[in-house]
């Protein structure tokens, strides 16, 4: 589908951006996404490439090795990124994008100085480490503890977290832990060191983002520098919480780079194969079906250069973004099951993208916040129940 918005957000630098990564894509994703995927892994080379780039630093400060960017350019970034049709690639690819926020928000300069600037240049990677076995979207009951050790010098911490993008191959991750009372007055942030004693790690296998790398952790008595600790003790909550309206930008996003390349297929497809002596996009049901996925696509676009422009101009909409999160995993949805649909058979066929994207779209809508989290979080927000 033609990508050619008129929003005035969008000017030459986001074009040229937007040639930068497509450049990227067809040299260094497209020839590979393939066998990544079936090996179940992307080289770690990668991440200095992207790196090299510039690719990781955008939106982080030049101080460390960044460029500062608005929205709209995240926006160019994730879609561009996503025209592979592969969504375990860009996750962990740029879990940094997670897993750097809290620390460069919170987190001491000298703190920020020993992890950025690798991160950035793709020579170490981020991850961020929320979610429990016990729960995930319920921060506030997390149950992962960090003990401060008698001398003050390091923290001891106990429990564990699953489904961590990144969690397998991170030098550096941004964990949740509990260093005070119950709730979220007791919530604290560590950066833990990739290698730290007490650390183990688990691979996931899962049923889409195959190349994505996705882990258990286990920690068991960690030690963790005290120095490591991100913003003050039992602030962490808020760090989580500010951390997530960019990370539902980011899944939205994904969402429409998907729809979009589902569209594309489909489309494609539709004009190409016959049947009754006349091609699929002849038959009114098959133009129909294409209709919706416009529809649902230019819908999307819209909402996230609406919302891409209000937060460049210092508007917090959190509502919104909780709202536009379901919506564009509910349009992701919508195209890979079309999509594969008008395919038919061979739909059905490793290596076609919408088989792909079709098996991983329920995570995007349970990432980063479930759906029916994600509607509770925009009634709350406004004002349903007061």
């Amino acid at each position: 589908m033609a990508n050619a918005r008129k929003h005035p957000g969008y000017t030459d630098e986001h074009e040229a951006l937007r040639r930068t990564v497509r450049g990227f894509v067809e040299r260094e994703l497209r020839p590979h996404v393939e066998a990544w995927e079936e090996a179940g892994e992307f080289p770690i080379e990668l991440y200095a490439k992207a790196g090299e780039l510039g690719l990781l630093g955008l939106g982080f400060p030049e101080d460390f090795g960044g460029t500062p960017v608005d929205h709209f350019a995240r926006l160019v970034l994730t879609e561009e990124l996503c025209t592979v049709g592969a969504g375990g690639l860009i996750a962990s690819l740029m879990s940094h994008g997670i897993g750097l926020p809290p620390i460069m928000a919170l987190g001491s300069d000298a703190l920020k100085q020993r992890i950025a600037p690798a991160v950035i240049a793709g020579e170490a990677i981020s991850a961020l480490a929320v979610t429990e076995p016990s729960g995930g979207s319920d921060v506030a009951n997390l149950k992962t503890t960090a003990r401060l050790s008698d001398d003050g010098a390091r923290y001891l911490v106990n429990g564990s977290k699953t489904f961590i993008t990144s969690g397998m191959r991170a030098d550096w991750i941004t964990t949740a832990v509990r260093t005070g009372d119950e709730g979220m007055q007791g919530i604290s942030l560590l950066a833990i060191p990739g290698d730290a004693p007490g650390l183990t790690r688990t691979k996931l296998d899962k049923m889409g983002w195959w190349c994505s790398d996705t882990a258990s952790l286990y920690f068991e008595d960690c030690e963790v520098p005290a120095a490591n600790l991100i913003g003050a003790e039992n602030t962490g909550f808020m760090g989580i919480m500010a951390n997530f309206n960019n990370e539902r930008m980011m899944l939205a996003a994904i969402a429409l780079g998907m729809a979009r390349v589902c569209y594309d297929e489909a489309l494609a497809w539709a004009r190409q194969r016959t049947t009754f002596g006349k091609p699929l996009v002849r038959h009114q049901v098959v133009r129909h079906k294409l209709v919706d996925m416009a529809t649902a696509i230019r819908a999307l676009e819209c909402t996230l250069d609406d919302l891409a422009w209000r937060l460049d101009h210092g508007e917090v909409p959190i509502p919104d973004v909780c709202m536009a999160k379901n919506q564009a995993t509910q349009c992701v949805e919508l195209c890979a099951k079309e999509a594969v649909q008008i395919l038919g058979g061979a739909g059905y066929i490793r290596g076609v993208k919408s088989e792909r994207i079709y098996r991983e779209t329920k995570v995007l809508s349970i990432g980063g916040g479930a759906e029916e989290i994600m509607k509770e979080l925009a009634a709350r927000q406004l004002g349903y129940l007061h």
